[in-house]
């Protein structure tokens, strides 16, 4: 299938985005931005053109592996999906989120698959291991700043991980365009992946048809450049999602292929961090202050400013009660725990200036975004 071209106009358009509950009722007006009028549309096509294929390996509790939207069961509370994972009458519809920012030389696509549930150590035990880390927790009196207890091996509820694609320029046209860089999220660990020969540190990435192949991990869904090796694959089943633009139902697949549909974290997702306050902490347990951030942004006139954006108090942590309590991040609060002292949030915000540094990347490589991202209103 030929994806579509991108096709830029000068005409802007007032446009207001507003949440509804799945009840009907208006949550809020929460953006109000002056846009192009096909600048949604172009980041679609941006973003279906470079969509990943991710073979998700499956566990003994195939259905708690597949990948699917936050609010499947027609809500978005956080605090019933793992109670609502096991309930057929919600179907687990294959849908992947994204968000796409471009500068003068690159698109960087970010994209997050969401599931119910994490369950490694097993959906019984990894359960029951939470409810002790968690009560002992409690009873010690202290908390775990670090989100490190992650790693211990425990279930939670919600689980969000997922993969920056970063596309090289080629013209105007998307076709001609390439991948030359990925990074996947692996249980607090970001992997660089690129072509030809990797240095020592670095891994490869393949593609078909420029999307790249991506490895989700059973139980606890950790993200990688699919290699096909033995650890991956050795004594496992898969399903293979393939973004189609329609989100089929995997219950109702019988060949192991799934479609997917994409879904754009600026009219999902985001709006309900910066409301976080108002929706009671349905969605979003805690808030996260990101402070003041600085971006390169290129000038009509081609040269390059600063653009400081007062990001402030956002949803940091889906809410969810079942094992580890609050356990699950949105892209804009992924980190690396090797890197833990950095502010948080960079490697969404300012992605061009993140894979700079981590491929070591010369002055050719652009950090100056050629239009602020939908976040900096």
């Amino acid at each position: 299938m030929r994806s579509p071209g991108l096709i830029w106009s000068s005409a802007l358009l007032i446009c207001a985005v507003v949440i509804t509950s799945a009840q009907g009722g208006r949550v809020g007006a929460v953006r109000s931005a002056l846009l192009l009028p096909d600048e949604s549309a172009a980041d679609r096509a941006i973003a279906a053109r470079f969509a990943p294929v991710f073979y998700q390996a499956l566990g003994d509790k195939p259905r708690s592996d597949y990948i699917t939207n936050f609010d499947f069961d027609g809500d978005w509370r956080g605090a019933n999906n793992w109670e609502h994972a096991d309930d057929k009458n919600f179907p687990l519809r294959a849908y992947v989120y994204y968000s796409v920012c471009e500068t003068q030389t690159h698109f960087f696509i970010h994209y997050a698959a969401f599931h119910p549930r994490d369950y490694k150590g097993g959906e019984r035990k990894g359960l029951i291991l939470s409810e002790i880390i968690r009560e002992g927790i409690k009873r010690g009196g202290t908390e775990d700043p670090t989100g490190l207890v992650a790693e211990a091996g425990v279930a939670h509820e919600n689980d969000m991980e997922g993969a920056l694609v970063v596309v090289a320029k080629n013209g105007k046209s998307a076709e001609l365009a390439r991948v030359v860089f990925v990074e996947t999220l692996h249980h607090n660990d970001f992997s660089p992946y690129m072509t030809g020969e990797a240095p020592k540190g670095f891994g490869l990435f393949r593609t078909t048809e420029e999307q790249v192949l991506l490895y989700v991990e059973p139980k606890g869904h950790g993200i990688e450049a699919y290699s096909g090796d033995d650890k991956q694959t050795a004594g496992k089943e898969f399903l293979i999602y393939r973004f189609s633009g329609n989100a089929e139902d995997p219950d109702k697949q019988k060949d192991g292929s799934v479609g997917y549909e994409l879904l754009p974290m600026q009219t999902t997702l985001w709006p309900r961090a910066r409301i976080r306050t108002k929706d009671k902490g349905e969605t979003y347990a805690t808030l996260h202050d990101f402070g003041q951030l600085s971006i390169n942004v290129a000038q009509p006139n081609g040269k390059v400013a600063v653009k400081k954006i007062n990001l402030g108090a956002i949803g940091a942590t889906f809410t969810g009660d079942s094992g580890g309590m609050n356990m699950a991040r949105p892209p804009w609060a992924w980190f690396d725990k090797s890197r833990r002292a950095e502010p948080l949030g960079l490697w969404f915000f300012d992605p061009a200036q993140i894979i700079k540094r981590d491929f070591k990347l010369d002055e050719s490589f652009s950090t100056a975004y050629v239009r602020l991202p939908y976040w900096a209103d």
